[in-house]
Formats: C-alpha cells, structure tokens, sequence
C-alpha cells in the first residue's frame, strides 16, 4: 500500500511497467542480499583505507537495522540522513531500508532552515548526522532543531546516541517492505520555499539504476569514483554509487571534489567512472593538464546537473583521454544520458535521451500546445520512474502535474530528430548555481526578515564558471540606515540558510522596475546584471565567502 500523502502510478501503468520487465519486484533490501552472495569477497566500498566487501556490507547492514529497531525505529518511519561521502552511509540506508524506514536525503550543505523543516514536515524518528564535517560541527545543529526523538551521531556522539551503538543490538527479525513501498524521499530543487519531498519506491529507482548502468557500461571490473555529494540523485543513482553496487563494481568515495584529492584516488583505484557538474569539470580539466597523476584508467566523465558549454565538452576527451557523457536528469524521475558510442558532435552538443523506451516527451508552449520538431518548448514527461506527486503537496501537485500524469519539470528544452534532447534553460523561477538549485522566493523570503530591508528581488546573473550565480536586489526601507552586503549575509547565516544559497552578489537599488500590471521586472532585472557583470571565479564557489 502506498505511503499516506504519496501519489501512486495508476494501474493501468503499474501493470504496464511490470509487463515489460521494468518493476522486477526487488527492494534495496534484497538488492544487496544477492549481491553480497553472489559478489560477497569482492570490495564494495573504499573510504580512506577502509574496504569493505559486498558480504561485509551486507552483515553490516542488518546490524545497523537491528540497532535502529531497538531506538523504536520501523516500518515507514521517516529519518533525516545528512552524512557526507563516508562509508556509513551505506550502512544507515541499506540498514534503514532492510526495517522499511524511510530516509530523507538530506545535503551536507543543508542548516538548520532546511533541516528543521524536514524533520518536522515528516515527523522525523530519527535524525543521522556526523560529528563534524568541512570543520562544521553538526551536532550544534542538531541541538538547534527540535521534533526527532533520536539523534544518532557517527563519530564523537557528545549528548546524543553513538551510532557506534547500533552495531551492538541483538539481532531482530527483519519486516522487509514490499517492492511497492516508497523506500526513501529525496528532495526537488524547488522554485519556492524550501524543497518539496519526492518519494521514490523500490520498483522504480532500481529500475532507473538498472538501465543507468546499462548505459554506462557498469559490471564487476568498473570502479566508480563518488565525489559530489552522494545524497544527491545524480551522484546516488546516474548511475552513481547505487547504480555501481546493482553492477557489482566498486564504489570509491572522495571526502571533496579537489583535483589533488580525486586524481591519486583515481590513479591508486583505478576508477572508471565517475560524475561532477560543470564547474567542477572545468577544474579538472585544467587541473589535467599539469597534473604528474596517471589518470589512464578513466574511461567516462559524466558531467550533468547544469548545462555544459560545447566548447568545454569538446576538451574532454583531448585533455582526460576519455569519453564524455553528458547527464540530465531530475530527482523527480526522467534521466537522459548520451550514449557512449555516440558521434563526438551529439556527445558535445546534446544533454542525451531518455533511459526507456516508455518515458513519454512532450515539448509543448506556454499554452499546453505541441511545438514543432526542433523548436524550444516546456519538457513535459512521464513513465516509469517518474512521480506522480510530490509527498503531502495536494494543492502543489495540481500545478506540477497534468491532469494525465505528466511531470511538468520547469525545464526548456528542443528536440533534436534524433530524439536527444538540448537543455535552453529554465521557465521557473529557479537558479542553478553549478548544479544546487536554488529557489528565488525562498532567498527572497528569509531577506524580507530583515528588519531594514523593505523589497527584494533575487535573479540569476550570467556566470563563466557556475553557469548562474545569484544576485539579490534590495530595497531598503531606510537608505541611510547603513545596512551593508556583509550584514546582510550574517543575517541569512544566523537564520540557518544554506551557504550556497547565500546571495553572491547584493545590490542596492531604489526601486524595482515593473510591468505593465505592476509587478516586478525579473526579466529587466536579469538584463541590468548581464549588462554590468563582475568578474567571474576562476576557483571552486567558497561557501563562506563574505
């Protein structure tokens, strides 16, 4: 039965997609347990000068369960996970799936605006964080949210539970879910307020891992490098590292994404695979180019998360001496990817085609209508890994979706003859900055808390580097009062908003300019800074920059 608050695929479609072999009836659950015997000395996992084996991972994961059965934790309970790319997030998930809990994908990143909403939104049983991380400490943070009745803490614990601890419990019997069952919610960029939940079941995510890795080329000799943020779809299942481990391969995960980190890693483990945004490709790629590291056993670069500019993808091969495969995808569903036997011109200039024959594609106009072959339009898709509804958003989802079934994903895209498509921006009010989303009105709304502030307006300004950076227009109530950038920026800190949400550019204005009905001009706003643009980086985004 389908979670309360979630929408299921109706079942003309259910039975269609279990039909074609698409919904197999496997859980994440068992998913390990036929890895781990048929692959079960193989390695799975390397973190630092950890190693540990399918069969390890498997035992360790019904520990971790047993563990979190004795804090009271069970079936469709839901629990924050925000834990970087350390092996036991492995252990937590897989752990958490095998009693039918339910994670919440949460991001490093995230602070207390974000987090606090997301255990109370779920009603959160637990809330998995490490001690500290990128010289933040997460459990201040934890002490600043309330509602979990469990905090569990890897690392140093202080006044919260050890998850050292859960190792430790007397085994229980183990109520597995049904492959029908919502296994875990991640969260969408969102264009307002913070992310919407997005519940995904066992069916149709393993089943986007399954043909992502049959795409990519995965079995028991790949290795796949995880240096985003694995929490995030992409790094988790593009393939990612769950796609890694249906295949068999080994997954490797990087602390950060620094060329001086990843390439001896990519040289001592001889990955390849792995998957970063534009900004980060474009450092390795001129990171390459000096570099004393053997980096020969990388076979694909995937890039995917923002656009990539042609004329950076035509350098991958010559400087990496490996195939490009550019990735665009949703947390909602649709993923398309480049084949890698496609000629060089698709692989530089297209974002790919679906992963199934049953996604559906519409480009249509403002008006619902189909557009002609080749003209640019709104991406409308569904099938059969794609939602039907975000999680308890009744009144959102009769926007987000058509009255048929139909994701409407805010994307515009063209349509080749071929059927790849060509990513040509954004039609929601929606910033990627390198591949984080970040939501206008949710900036908008916490800058509006400031007591000197009287009007804002938040836009994305072309960028080099990131693709897009965020530039904040404020109006303030009193111009004389003195009110600075800097303060303005510890302000949004103090109110727990995540740091690469934190505007990159502030700029004070008397007024904003409106249209004919009297609303604010975003579209003149966006032109008045591409016209006056600032430098762009030539460094990975500081996240405490000031």
């Amino acid at each position: 039965m389908m979670l309360d608050g979630c929408t299921p695929w109706p079942a003309e479609f259910a039975d269609r997609y279990r039909e074609a072999g698409h919904w197999r009836g496997e859980t994440f659950s068992s998913l390990l347990r036929s890895r781990a015997a048929d692959f079960g000395s193989r390695v799975a996992i390397v973190d630092g000068d950890r190693r540990w084996t399918y069969a390890e991972l498997d035992a360790r994961a019904d520990a971790v369960a047993a563990g979190f059965a004795s804090l009271g934790i069970g079936r469709d309970d839901r629990v924050v996970v925000q834990l970087p790319n350390i092996a036991e997030f492995f252990e937590v998930v897989f752990g958490l799936w095998r009693i039918g809990a339910l994670p919440v994908f949460a991001l490093p990143a995230h602070r207390s605006a974000e987090i606090g909403y997301f255990c109370s939104f779920t009603d959160a049983a637990a809330y998995v964080i490490p001690d500290t991380f990128g010289g933040f400490d997460y459990r201040d943070l934890a002490k600043e949210v309330p509602g979990p009745r469990n905090v569990i803490v890897v690392g140093e614990e202080g006044p919260f539970t050890s998850f050292e601890s859960l190792r430790h419990a007397s085994p229980t019997d183990l109520a597995e879910p049904s492959s029908s069952d919502v296994a875990f919610f991640q969260l969408s960029g969102g264009t307002t307020g913070v992310p919407k939940l997005i519940p995904r079941t066992h069916d149709d995510y393993i089943y986007s891992l399954r043909g992502s890795a049959e795409i990519c080329g995965l079995g028991e000799d790949s290795v796949y490098l995880g240096v985003l943020p694995i929490a995030h779809n992409y790094p988790l299942s593009s393939p990612g590292v769950l796609g890694a481990l249906y295949a068999g391969s080994r997954v490797v995960l990087a602390p950060v994404p620094s060329p001086d980190v990843v390439f001896p890693l990519i040289e001592r483990e001889g990955v390849t695979i792995t998957g970063v945004v534009p900004p980060l490709a474009l450092v390795w790629l001129r990171a390459a180019e000096n570099t004393t590291h053997d980096l020969s056993s990388l076979q694909v670069l995937q890039v995917g998360g923002a656009k990539f500019s042609a004329e950076a993808a035509a350098r991958v091969r010559p400087v990496l001496g490996c195939t490009l495969q550019q990735v665009f995808g949703m947390a909602e569903g649709l993923v398309n990817y480049t084949r890698l036997d496609d000629q060089d011109d698709v692989l530089v200039h297209t974002q790919g085609r679906p992963i199934s024959a049953d996604d559906e594609i519409r480009v249509v106009d403002k008006d619902g209508n189909p557009v002609a072959e080749g003209e640019t339009g709104h991406l409308l898709t569904r099938g059969p890994y794609t939602i039907r509804g975000y999680y308890k958003a009744a009144e959102h989802n009769a926007i987000a979706f058509t009255a048929d079934g139909f994701y409407r994903t805010g994307d515009l895209v063209r349509l080749t003859s071929n059927g790849y498509l060509v990513v040509e921006g954004r039609a929601k009010d929606q910033i990627n900055r390198g591949g984080e989303k970040v939501a206008a009105e949710e900036v908008e709304n916490h800058i509006l808390a400031h007591p000197a502030v009287h009007d804002v307006a938040v836009v994305a300004m072309p960028d080099e580097f990131l693709g897009e950076r965020t530039c904040a227009f404020v109006v303030l109530a009193d111009p004389a009062a003195g009110v600075g950038v800097r303060e303005l920026r510890e302000f949004l800190r103090g109110r727990g908003l995540a740091a690469f949400k934190i505007p990159d550019r502030v700029d004070f204005v008397p007024e904003f300019p409106r249209t004919g009905v009297g609303k604010v001009s975003k579209a003149e706003l966006r032109v008045a800074i591409a016209a006056t643009p600032r430098p762009a980086s030539r460094a990975l985004p500081d996240p405490e920059r000031t």
